[in-house]
C-alpha cells in the first residue's frame, strides 16, 4: 500500500487508512488500534501523499523524508517520537540537513517520527511514488474521493440552508397573515 491512502485526521491520534467512500464522506481504519471510523466533510483531513517538509532550498515530499529515515535506519525503526525537543531536532538534521529549522517545528518532526514508526511496525515501508495507471481503469484515487467528499458536503450544507431560510420566510410570512 502507497501513502496515498494513508492519511492524518485532526483530533484523531495516529494515522488510517482510506477504505470506502459513504454517502456522506468516507470510512477509515486506524492504523493503532484497527477502528473504523466515519469521515466526514467537517474533519480537517492531510493525506500524507499531500505532506511536504520545508528545506532552505525547496519543500521535500514527505515520502521521500521516509526514504531517508528509512536509510539511515536500514528499514528499521527510528528514535522515539517522546525524546527531548534536542535529540529530535539533532536526529531530524542527520536525516535532512538542509531542513528549513524556522518553519519545521519540533512538533513537525515529532509527528513525521511517530507517523515513520507507525507504518514501519504495520510494514508500509513503500515510500516509492505510485506508478501511474496506464490501464485505463476509471477508479478514483484518494485525493480525489477526498476532495469530492468534501466539495460534496459543502454543496449540500449551502443547499439546505437555501432551503432553511425559504421555509423561515414562508413560515413567517403565514404568521403575519393570520395577523
Amino acid at each position: 500500500m502507497s501513502l496515498e491512502k494513508i492519511m492524518s485526521i485532526s483530533g484523531k491520534p495516529g494515522l488510517f487508512e482510506l477504505k470506502n467512500q459513504t454517502r456522506g464522506g468516507f470510512l477509515a481504519e486506524s492504523l493503532v488500534d484497527g477502528k473504523k471510523v466515519n469521515v466526514s466533510a467537517r474533519h480537517n483531513v492531510s493525506l500524507l501523499s499531500e505532506i511536504a517538509i520545508y528545506t532552505t532550498s525547496e519543500e521535500l515530499p514527505l515520502r521521500e523524508v521516509f526514504k531517508k529515515i528509512s536509510e539511515k535506519e536500514n528499514g528499521g525503526e527510528a528514535i522515539s517520537h517522546k525524546v527531548s525537543k534536542d535529540e529530535l531536532e539533532e536526529y531530524f538534521f542527520g536525516v535532512l540537513p538542509d531542513y528549513d529549522e524556522e518553519r519545521v517545528y519540533a512538533s513537525d518532526i515529532k509527528k513525521v517520527v511517530q507517523w515513520y514508526n507507525l507504518l514501519t511496525k504495520k510494514g508500509l515501508t513503500d515510500f516509492e511514488e505510485p506508478k501511474e495507471d496506464t490501464s485505463g481503469d476509471k477508479k478514483k484515487d484518494a485525493s480525489a474521493v477526498i476532495k469530492d467528499t468534501i466539495s460534496g458536503k459543502v454543496a449540500s450544507k449551502g443547499s439546505q440552508k437555501a432551503t432553511s431560510s425559504k421555509q423561515g420566510g414562508t413560515a413567517k410570512s403565514t404568521a403575519a397573515r393570520k395577523k
